[in-house]
């Protein structure tokens, strides 16, 4: 608690000290101890004479032997200030609290011994609700999805948590803005066509899922920052793979590879001089939030985590990502939750949106909505597109083929 020494002398002024008060005539104190302080005269002046002094203690010698035969009547409403040791006062001190906490306690057992009255309309509802089964629910309980990873170093349980709120910081720092406008030789749709290419050769090479999120992202950034024309779209898409290669992949392809798989569309000088280009714009920066990196946290508090629900959900945020109004519209974390939300509704999945998703995806139900239709709108229109890259790598049996599943009907943004 933050404790600071406060000027108040300016907001509340001091009041000036007032003369003291007259007393009443004829009212008579308690001498104190043994100073002889007793005075029954009003506005007696101070004499600094013998005589008089003299004279003063002879009229108080007398009113001495007056008062001890003469009983005084006060006043009820007078106070009779006693001054008393400081053990005599530690004693009553401690009297005093043990009457309180008696007469607390008295009070507390006749409150306690009242019965709570409720109303006819009350006991009749609960008896209805008990009867129906209707009774209050415990509250769901969060889950905590780290402790099957608490003796496994490579997890970093102490960390994780502390990490994945540092995403959700600078998630928006990264964030792609809404570039067609100005992009006046590429559309949304051939944005979606490169898209498509990128999956089908990340597929090829058998690469690692993050290799290929953040290859988009690394795409969408530059074309943000830069105006292409179209020829260079493909070289850019290449350039960025390799990129996105170097960092994630521990056996990266070689720049002869993506020359091969583009059927010589461009050499290999063109390509490294575009992926320096591609670096200067993104000021080396490739350490980003992709959905990736939140589908992995997301899909894990799904509690139990299986197969069928990682594909699903990875086939639902992949065609999310072919759309560059899905890209522009919403933040990685919010995509990657909508799409673990989709794929419960696809899967048909009793739980629902569970107080553990909630808590660790930071997101309700109701505000993944939007975008979670938006994903399951795609998923139905995929079967008759021309651009089959996603859904022919979620058709296969090694990812469950869960493209094949029919999209959710309570969930399919009607």
């Amino acid at each position: 608690m933050d404790f600071r020494v406060v000027d108040v002398s300016s907001d509340f002024p001091v009041k000036p000290l007032e003369e003291p008060k007259q007393k009443k005539e004829g009212v008579n104190r308690r001498a104190l101890q043994e100073i002889g302080n007793l005075v029954n005269f009003q506005n007696v002046p101070i004499i600094k004479s013998l005589g008089a002094l003299s004279l003063a203690n002879d009229h108080g010698a007398d009113n001495k032997k007056k008062n001890k035969n003469k009983v005084t009547i006060k006043p009820e409403h007078e106070t009779i200030i006693i001054i008393s040791s400081d053990d005599e006062e530690a004693e009553a001190a401690e009297n005093d609290k043990f009457n309180n906490k008696k007469k607390r306690n008295l009070s507390g057992n006749k409150s306690s011994r009242k019965k709570k009255a409720h109303s006819l309309t009350y006991v009749l509802t609960t008896r209805s609700k008990m009867a129906c089964g209707l009774g209050s629910k415990p509250k769901d309980e969060v889950m905590n999805i780290d402790a099957v990873d608490a003796n496994n170093e490579l997890a970093v349980v102490e960390y994780v948590e502390d990490i994945y709120k540092f995403y959700k910081v600078v998630e928006d720092e990264n964030r792609v803005s809404n570039y067609m406008p100005w992009q006046t030789h590429i559309n949304e749709k051939m944005r979606m066509i490169l898209v498509d290419w990128l999956v089908e050769v990340h597929n090829k090479f058998e690469l690692l899922p993050e290799t290929l999120y953040l290859t988009i992202d690394i795409v969408d950034r530059y074309l943000s920052r830069t105006v292409v024309c179209r020829k260079e779209l493909q070289l850019i898409g290449i350039s960025s793979m390799l990129l996105a290669c170097k960092y994630e992949e521990i056996w990266a392809p070689e720049v002869n590879d993506f020359i091969c798989i583009s059927d010589n569309a461009y050499t290999k000088e063109e390509i490294l001089v575009m992926e320096k280009e591609i670096l200067g714009k993104l000021e080396w920066n490739l350490t980003v939030a992709t959905p990736y990196v939140f589908l992995l946290r997301f899909i894990k508090a799904t509690l139990p985590a299986d197969k069928e629900m990682e594909n699903m959900a990875f086939y639902l945020a992949e065609t999310g990502l072919l759309q560059y109004q899905m890209v522009v519209s919403f933040c990685p974390s919010l995509i990657a939750a909508a799409a673990v939300c989709a794929a419960f509704h696809n899967l048909g999945r009793p739980r629902g949106w569970t107080e553990t998703l909630k808590h660790y995806t930071g997101y309700s139900e109701e505000e993944l909505e939007e975008c979670a239709k938006l994903l399951i709108k795609y998923q139905a229109s995929a079967k008759e597109s021309k651009l089959k890259g996603v859904h022919r790598k979620f058709s296969s049996a090694v990812r469950g083929a869960v493209a094949l599943l029919p999209p959710s009907k309570t969930l399919d943004g009607q």
